[in-house]
């Protein structure tokens, strides 16, 4: 098979300007390998790249890194778990058949059947106990939270008090968990129906936006983390301690992926410390009704794309 299913982003727009074509399938180089993409997901960084949604400012410069008229890199996608097909003559660390998962950064390139990546990629082996699904649903989250708490100095910190603002997204049910791994003392802000998610995660305070103002919260944190990019320092700063930090996903300053990462999330969950918290899962052909629900701003963890269907064995997969 020469040819394999991705989903092409061929203009700035609304989720219609994406369309699942048949295009060729990569072919692994002495230094690379080639998974079969198992599932992947739309995040809120696909949407905000698709829509170009930023500021007038910053739109200028998402043009420059992404492509001025259109996507410079049509297959969008982040994130994937998936199966070591193949390897190059020179790549050493896996091998065929290795249940492997990861992140590709600007590089995209997950919203397709098959991608091929070098020995420098962000990818490792999944956790043992998770399903491919799973695997690919703390990623984008994951990821993110530990960059943006470990720059906020949460390991330093013993008992740090962090305030987690957009708590129920893909992002904030990671954060929460990553705090607490830290051993944090977690308030959560979401809506009335992400609440018991935040609940069940673990976070110690949950403050209802719907219901109250949590800037009116009668304490104050060591670190305050917008997840989803609503608020602003000036509106945080008072229930800031004296050096508290304030950390905001929409910025300027975008995670920096590494293994190391993934090495951390991989043991979380296998030790039963870290949940993947799936929204819903469209199939590849559904892409458009995928990016239609993030868009809408509602949903609760992750919405994962199932590229091949994890029913039918492993070994029919290709035929």
């Amino acid at each position: 098979m020469n040819t394999m299913k991705a989903a092409l982003c061929k203009a700035y727009g609304p989720p219609e300007v994406i369309s699942v074509k048949n295009v060729d399938k990569p072919v692994p180089g002495n230094n690379e390998i080639l998974i079969k993409i198992m599932a992947s997901a739309v995040n809120s960084g696909d949407t905000r790249v698709r829509g170009l949604k930023a500021g007038q400012g910053l739109r200028f410069i998402m043009r420059f890194v992404l492509g001025f008229f259109r996507p410079r890199k049509p297959i969008l996608g982040t994130v994937f778990s998936g199966i070591v097909e193949q390897t190059g003559d020179k790549l050493t660390g896996f091998s065929p058949g290795d249940k492997v998962f990861g992140s590709t950064g600007f590089k995209f390139g997950t919203h397709a059947e098959y991608i091929c990546l070098n020995s420098k990629a962000v990818v490792s082996k999944m956790p043992e106990n998770a399903t491919f699904e799973e695997a690919t649903a703390i990623l984008f989250g994951g990821q993110t939270a530990i960059y943006f708490l470990q720059k906020a100095g949460i390991g330093k910190k013993e008992r740090a008090s962090v305030l987690i603002y957009g708590a129920a997204g893909a992002v904030g049910t990671a954060a929460i968990q990553i705090a607490k791994s830290y051993g944090a003392d977690v308030t959560a802000v979401c809506s009335s129906a992400g609440k018991e998610i935040a609940e069940k995660l673990g976070a110690d305070y949950v403050i209802a936006y719907d219901r109250e103002d949590f800037t009116q919260y009668d304490r104050h944190f060591d670190i305050i983390f917008d997840a989803v990019g609503k608020t602003s320092k000036k509106q945080c700063a008072p229930l800031l301690t004296p050096h508290g930090s304030y950390l905001n996903v929409n910025s300027l300053d975008f995670a920096d992926e590494k293994v190391e990462q993934l090495k951390l999330l991989k043991s979380l969950f296998e030790q039963g410390h870290y949940t993947a918290v799936i929204d819903k899962i469209f199939p590849l052909n559904k892409i458009v009704e995928a990016h239609r629900y993030v868009d809408n701003g509602r949903k609760k963890g992750n919405v994962v794309i199932k590229i091949f269907d994890t029913t039918v064995p492993l070994n029919q997969l290709s035929r």
